[in-house]
């Protein structure tokens, strides 16, 4: 019993960090590094002529070489490698992995026989040309989640929402996502509280109906606190002055170090582009 408490609560424990740390970044926004520099509205719009390259492309040399710019740039950024792969290879390009097993196989993908094996009584031929569209795949969702994260871990949540305005976004959209932000990190210190005190009250051995009670009721109080708490920072918000719109202390100013990265990018997607 005492091992398996033990095991939940490191899950729990576990996720609750990996969710504040993949939400909350904020301290790597705050680096002295190359792309915290850059003024956000020329980061926002050469990210995003990058990912639809990466979309549109379908060289998979391009997709390697635009991977690797992104490892060098998050490198220059003062961003930890072993804190953005970790942020990176999880759920979206997993899953897209097995997605894209089945297409290894002759069955889904004929072409030239690479490797022969049997499993389970049948013969299964993976060929070349599935070998080679799988890859692509997965190249392609692991390098555009690349940088999507790159661009929120380097870029501070309430500069990215006004950019998003500048860009005609609608208010209404933006302030969903200004609200969820704040909210979700009450919510998740919430969680953490509620499961610490459950553990402290009722301790290690308790019997599974027990148990079963304490989360029925925990589930319920929890439902019930996170409306009053929706509510509550919703109206913290309104009055520190918020209206919907997002606010910055310094408004965007460009820099020459903004232009030659422009310049870089679009010569960068024009080379990918005749290749």
């Amino acid at each position: 019993m005492a091992k398996n408490n033990n095991f939940i609560e490191r899950s729990l424990v576990a996720a609750l960090s990996f969710l504040k740390e993949s939400l909350f970044a904020d301290t790597c926004a705050a680096q002295q590094g190359f792309l915290q520099s850059l003024d956000p509205r020329i980061k926002t719009v050469t990210f995003l002529a990058i990912i639809l390259q990466i979309l549109f492309t379908g060289n998979i040399i391009v997709l390697l070489s635009l991977y690797a710019l992104c490892l060098l740039l998050a490198q220059v950024s003062r961003i930890n490698l072993g804190f953005f792969l970790k942020r990176t290879w999880v759920f979206i390009p997993l899953f897209s992995l097995f997605i894209a097993i089945p297409a290894l196989f002759s069955v889904f993908t004929p072409g030239e026989a690479l490797l022969t094996f049997k499993a389970a009584g049948c013969t299964l031929i993976i060929t070349r040309q599935g070998l080679y569209g799988a890859t692509f795949f997965v190249a392609r969702v692991i390098t555009s989640v690349s940088f999507v994260v790159l661009l929120g871990i380097t870029t501070k949540h309430f500069a990215l929402l006004k950019v998003l305005r500048i860009f005609k976004i609608p208010q209404v959209f933006v302030m969903t996502l200004a609200i969820c932000y704040r909210y979700l990190y009450l919510f998740v210190e919430t969680v953490e509280n509620t499961y610490l005190a459950i553990k402290s009250r009722a301790g290690r051995g308790v019997h599974y109906r027990k148990g079963q009670h304490i989360v029925a009721w925990n589930i319920a109080y929890l439902w019930v606190r996170s409306y009053q708490l929706n509510e509550q920072v919703y109206s913290a918000m309104l009055s520190r002055g918020y209206r919907g719109e997002p606010v910055v202390l310094n408004d965007f100013k460009l820099k020459a170090r903004d232009w030659l990265w422009l310049l870089f990018v679009a010569a960068m997607l024009a080379a990918a582009r005749v290749r």
